[in-house]
């Protein structure tokens, strides 16, 4: 009998050991909500505020990620994904959304400007914009581009740096617009003066040309407009141009991942409160309006806004990256 006991009582110990392990009895209500999300730092900042200040501090993980490897993510893993929330480039949440069906219908109301699909709610707006060190331009005594074309010209060789796009979706603001204004023949002509003209810096990050800049390394980038109008209001020797193909723009957006009976019902709160409770602090970085009562800061408000005439998907991104590789040096 005694060694009956002694049998139970170890049997009833690693039971308990293996549930402390396994979560053994907690719901996925219980679980922390895990977040994976490609937006830059001061987005991350902005998002992690408004949970916080919400009343779901220390019930997140957040992990960042280059747009390149969430989306490779999304799309290869679907549901499977350890994420419960998503934060990512509208394009990329469509076309998981497409080849997955991984993202449940949001539960609360999204009242956009413009139409967003059912399992999607935006967060933030970005453009592409030229961007200049001033004190560069005086010293080189180069002229002030009016157009992306414009970056093709002779006279900018060994002064300009852009971004992959291969690495980056900043670099697609700028292709968007050379395609639209051009037509891809066109587009291809432009791309390879420009990629010839910025040499080795053709960048890996979207941030790299303004900080390339930034540094006094070349006089001129192409990069986020919002961050080049942030560093001339400061004092930097930083300016921008709004180019005459246009100021393209690329959305990221807020989804929930559906895993059924496993799926933590705290995720759609979360994604709820983001967007109700972050657009303030976004919106002072990112200014475009993208909800029902946004208003847009003047000063902020780009020159030229357009649209590329496709639906941005990840196909038509790779497409566009055939279109670049064929036009760097070999």
């Amino acid at each position: 009998m005694k060694k009956c006991k002694r049998l139970a009582a170890v049997g009833l110990a690693a039971a308990v050991a293996l549930c402390t392990f396994t979560g053994c009895g907690k719901s996925a209500a219980d679980e922390k909500v895990i977040i994976y999300s490609n937006a830059d730092d001061e987005a991350v900042t902005a998002m992690k505020n408004a949970l916080d200040n919400n009343g779901f501090r220390d019930q997140y993980i957040f992990q960042s990620f280059g747009t390149s490897e969430l989306g490779g993510k999304l799309l290869a893993e679907g549901s499977n994904i350890e994420a419960d929330l998503i934060t990512m480039s509208t394009f990329y949440i469509n076309s998981a959304q497409e080849q997955n069906k991984m993202f449940k219908n949001l539960t609360f109301p999204v009242n956009t400007l413009d139409e967003f699909p059912s399992y999607c709610a935006p967060i933030t707006a970005q453009e592409g914009a030229i961007i200049l060190n001033t004190e560069m331009m005086k010293e080189n005594n180069l002229p002030v581009p009016a157009s992306i074309k414009d970056l093709a010209n002779p006279e900018y060789a060994g002064m300009i740096s852009v971004t992959d796009i291969n690495s980056s979706s900043t670099a697609w603001l700028l292709i968007q617009a050379l395609v639209s204004e051009y037509g891809e023949d066109g587009a291809k002509e432009v791309l390879t003066g420009i990629y010839a003209n910025a040499g080795d810096d053709i960048e890996d990050s979207g941030s790299a040309p303004l900080k390339k800049a930034r540094a006094g390394e070349v006089a001129i980038g192409f990069g986020l407009r919002h961050q080049a109008v942030a560093d001339k209001a400061s004092g930097l020797p930083i300016d921008f141009v709004d180019p005459a193909e246009g100021n393209f723009s690329l959305t990221e957006s807020a989804a929930v991942v559906d895993k059924g009976t496993q799926s933590n019902p705290k995720a759609m709160e979360m994604a709820e409160c983001i967007i109700n409770n972050g657009r303030a602090e976004l919106q002072a970085t990112y200014p475009i309006p993208l909800y029902e009562g946004e208003a847009e800061d003047t000063e902020n408000k780009s020159g030229n806004p357009r649209v590329f005439g496709e639906t941005l998907t990840f196909e038509l991104l790779k497409k566009h990256q055939e279109l670049s590789d064929s036009c760097k040096q070999k």
